[in-house]
């Protein structure tokens, strides 16, 4: 795949099937990725939505479960997909990242002995559940799976897009917004995701900890502000990746108040293990 003047192509130097959204807004100097499910099990109703001025509401890409992908503005202009959001300073999160839509019937209910979609009423087998708890709740639930195409489609255009634009991180909805979202939940591989798309070569990174008491910076360098205040000696991390003299970390526990605390940290005031 690559992009041409902000659109995507497929390998076949052909353009993927686009559909412009009337939900969008000016100009988008991406910063991030974010990821997102459609709480539906097919692409139909998020297609409309997005093309619906009415709704709002929109995304730069749909993948679909079989990974045909719709693309419906172009990546350096913004489309609605975060709402009220947050991420390491940043407010209104669609002003600073690029969106992208995986068709996923999300949180599933029980009826009998069927999993419903909530939103769409339509039955998943139990080959395509996944019980798990949400990394924001504590209590099991059940969720739909992804299609392994569908994430290695998604893979293959992150990584694209984080080496095109120079993204700094690939976030789910559930990171910026918290306290509203669970998207794209946890049948989603992040770690494993993040792993591939950032070049790291192994699937999970290197768990580390602060060895003193350290500022945790939004870019490699004593020039950018801290995402948080000071990290504890012994805090735990997980490298993503290097540059230079710093790390890009991962905080592995809530610290002062705050779940997935991001930034570069200088790699001389971590431990591996």
């Amino acid at each position: 795949m690559n992009i041409k003047n902000h659109l995507l192509f497929d390998d076949h130097e052909k353009q993927v099937d686009f559909q412009p959204t009337p939900n969008k807004g000016g100009k988008l100097a991406p910063q991030y990725l974010v990821i997102h499910y459609t709480a539906a099990t097919t692409a139909r109703g998020s297609i409309s939505w997005f093309l619906n001025k009415a709704a709002k509401a929109s995304a730069h890409l749909l993948i679909d479960r079989d990974g045909s992908v719709i693309q419906f503005a172009p990546f350096n202009l913004i489309t609605w997909h975060a709402g009220q959001s947050e991420w390491n300073g940043l407010k209104g999160m669609n002003n600073y990242s690029i969106g992208i839509e995986l068709v996923n019937g999300g949180r599933l209910s029980k009826s009998g002995d069927s999993w419903l979609c909530s939103v769409d009423k339509k039955q998943v087998g139990d080959a395509d559940v996944v019980i798990a708890t949400h990394k924001n709740e504590d209590v099991e639930a059940a969720w739909h799976a992804y299609t392994e195409k569908q994430l290695q489609v998604a893979a293959e255009i992150a990584t694209l897009l984080l080496s095109t634009y120079k993204l700094k991180n690939v976030l789910g909805h559930e990171d910026i917004a918290p306290h509203r979202k669970c998207d794209p939940g946890p049948a989603f591989p992040m770690a494993n995701f993040r792993s591939k798309v950032l070049g790291r070569k192994d699937d999970v990174g290197q768990l580390h900890k602060t060895t003193v008491k350290v500022n945790i910076r939004a870019g490699a360098g004593t020039q950018f502000k801290p995402v948080s205040k000071m990290l504890p000696p012994e805090t735990p991390v997980r490298v993503l990746k290097r540059d230079g003299n710093w790390s890009f970390v991962e905080v592995m526990k809530a610290v002062h108040g705050l779940n997935d605390v991001e930034g570069w940290i200088m790699s001389k005031f971590l431990l591996e293990g």
